[in-house]
Formats: C-alpha cells, structure tokens, sequence
C-alpha cells in the first residue's frame, strides 16, 4: 500500500525505517519532497542539486562501484558504506519503467540481525566486531556490518563486491549472512512518479537485472532534527552484546 508522506511518513520511517509514496512527477516535487524529510547530501555522482540520475551509462558501469550505472543485477548494500557516517535516509523514484525485470530489491537489516540473534548467535556475535570489515578500499571505514551503536541501537554497514574486504575471523559466516539476506528480501515493481524512502543505517536495496531505458531519481539526505528518526534499529531482548 503506498502512502501519504504528507501525513504519516515520519510516523511510519521511526517505526520501520522505510515507507513507500506516490505523485512525484517532477524534480522539483522530488527535491521539494527530500528537503521536507532532511538535508541534502552530494553525492560522488550528483548534479548541483543533489539529485543523483541512475540509468544505463555503458562501459562506466563495468567499474567498480559504477554499478548502478548499468543494466544489470545490483546486489543489496547500504549506501556510502566507505564512510564513516553514511547519509542516513535514501530517497529513490521512478522516472521511467524498464521494458522487463529492474525490480526494487529492499531487507530490512533488523530482520536479518533478529534472525542471526536467535538462530546463529555465534554468527551475529562475530559480524558485530569492530574491526572486521574495511569498506571502500584502502582509504575506506574499518568497521564492521552490525554496528553497536549508543541507546541500545544497532547499525547496518554491507556491500558485497570488489571495495570490501572481510577479515579471516567471519568469513565463514559470511554463508549464513547471505542466506538470511535472501530471507528477508522483499522486490516489487516502482511505476513513474512512485519511491521509497529507507534508513540507510538499517535497509539494504538493489536492484534485479532489467532491459530497456530505466531511469531513477535518488536522493541522500541527513532528517532534520525536528524529524527525530533514530539510526538503524533497536537490540532486541536476548541479542548479542559485544564485549568493550
């Protein structure tokens, strides 16, 4: 069901860090929409206004983190995870439909730790390390993918391609990670003029392989203070605390 930002969507981003919406047809009403919610992060790929264009851009899409450039798969990740304070909302909407596939790929990363936390202690234990993963190459973050951060909170940080590099101490759990993801992966179509917004300290997205001239709008931003959205998510009761 998609719904009235206008009304409910701080409501609804606090409890579940992400909502769907409608009747964006121009940048304007995208931009005027975004600033709405939070200030707006440039991006490496932005224009002046903030305002990142993904579509089909050949050969640049064979780089490394140009995926989105393309036109195939673009596994789940969290954005900027090269940084030490990644933007915390993303704001994604259709401007044109592919002819087939380019589906929205969401999980919801409290889900994920939930599952890992009840299931494969051991697992969410060692993905929670400091220290253990460095993102975006040698100059990137050493962090780790669940973050414990202040109030009890937990925060996503995942990418899975050629700028991550996972210590030797989880990469045996990096398997049981993956298949959790898949779990707890939700996809659906966007027609033009519909998004999302997500918290990018708790969703992962991507993206499936599509053919035609898709295009979408993407915005980062930092919510105003006045918004109050908490970053990433709640430690369940029974979850693994990291020593020091």
């Amino acid at each position: 069901m998609l719904i009235d930002l206008q009304q409910d969507w701080a409501a609804r981003l606090v409890a579940d860090g992400f909502a769907r919406f409608d009747r964006i047809s121009t940048r304007a009403q995208l931009l005027t929409l975004g600033t709405s919610l939070g200030r707006v992060v440039a991006h490496r790929d932005s224009d002046d206004d903030g305002v990142t264009t993904l579509q089909d851009r050949g050969g640049i899409a064979k780089m490394i983190g140009y995926e989105g450039f393309g036109v195939g798969a673009l596994s789940p990740h969290t954005d900027r995870s090269g940084v030490a304070e990644p933007p915390a909302l993303l704001l994604v909407v259709c401007g044109r439909k592919s002819n087939s596939g380019g589906e929205c790929v969401v999980i919801d990363g409290c889900s994920v730790y939930n599952d890992l936390a009840m299931n494969n202690p051991e697992a969410a234990h060692a993905l929670s390390q400091p220290r253990t993963a460095l993102f975006g190459g040698a100059a990137g973050y050493l962090g780790s993918i669940f973050e414990h951060a202040q109030r009890g909170r937990i925060r996503v940080r995942y990418r899975n391609d050629g700028l991550v590099k996972y210590s030797p101490e989880i990469t045996r759990f990096l398997p049981v990670l993956t298949a959790s993801i898949k779990r707890h992966t939700t996809c659906f179509t966007l027609e033009p003029g519909q998004g999302y917004v997500l918290h990018n300290h708790r969703w992962l997205h991507g993206r499936t392989a599509f053919t035609g001239d898709r295009v979408m709008y993407r915005l980062s931003l930092e919510p105003h203070p006045e918004v109050a959205i908490p970053s990433g998510f709640a430690r369940p009761d029974g979850s693994v605390v990291v020593a020091g």
